[in-house]
């Protein structure tokens, strides 16, 4: 029988401490580890590893926010894989790209954002790039009273088929006030009598609050942010982050 001082236990009491760190997640391993009964560490070895581990946390403090980061990821990513297909599926008409296609980005926007607005163009050169790319967008108005009517009155173009249209014309007029949402409107082709009439429509404001409840279950605390395939990313990420996880998610489904 060895003992807490035999190189053999120390080795092990080591190799498991150092993963334990490297990963970040004490109170998943330990609930993992317990599953197996016959894997069971006794009471010394138990010390001996939270002692290096207590020891490891104080000398490297830099790790914690690494630690957080990456368990804040993994909750995430559980919180995606029970709402994936509400997420997905958009208001009607509220798509860009393919509407068939095989891989779906979804970009939570609001028109009041600027770093949404630098985005358009991505977004448009990721859909150019990729004939399989389905865009689906949650209106997020968040950062004013005017970006909801906004979103409201793209809700309402969604409505007539001219979403893809009202989207980027009310970002090309600046910020969101009712003579700019007008102005996109007009641009976009909307009718304007129809299109106030649906965005006073309970279904518009229920989609806004289902978009508000989805973002908070995803971590979402701003603007833009972004879903694909088991990627979640917030804000302006720019193109080659977004393509890369476009590649990452149509690869996936092969």
């Amino acid at each position: 029988m060895t003992n807490a001082s035999s190189p053999s236990r120390k080795g092990f009491v080591l190799a498991v401490a150092a993963a334990l760190v490297a990963g970040g997640a004490a109170g998943w391993f330990w609930h993992s580890y317990r599953a197996d009964p016959a894997a069971n560490l006794g009471a010394a070895d138990r010390a001996a590893i939270e002692t290096v581990v207590h020891d490891y946390i104080l000398a490297h403090p830099e790790i914690l926010p690494q630690a957080m980061e990456n368990l804040q990821k993994r909750e995430t990513a559980s919180a995606l894989s029970s709402i994936r297909g509400e997420v997905e599926k958009p208001f009607p008409g509220a798509i860009m790209g393919n509407p068939q296609g095989k891989v779906t980005l979804v970009e939570f926007t609001d028109f009041a954002c600027g770093y949404c607005r630098q985005s358009v163009a991505d977004v448009d050169a990721l859909i150019a790039a990729n004939p399989e790319l389905r865009v689906v967008v949650r209106e997020l108005p968040i950062l004013s009273e005017e970006s909801a009517g906004a979103a409201r009155m793209a809700l309402a173009a969604a409505e007539q088929g001219k979403y893809g249209a009202f989207h980027r014309a009310m970002f090309a007029a600046g910020r969101p006030d009712p003579a700019t949402v007008e102005a996109a409107a007009k641009t976009a082709g909307v009718d304007l009598d129809r299109a106030r009439r649906f965005a006073a429509d309970p279904r518009v404001e229920a989609e806004l609050r289902r978009n508000l409840d989805l973002a908070r279950q995803l971590g979402f605390n701003g603007t833009p942010s972004w879903v694909v395939g088991d990627a979640i990313m917030s804000g302006a990420v720019g193109k080659d982050r977004l393509a890369a996880a476009i590649t990452a998610a149509a690869t996936a489904r092969q």
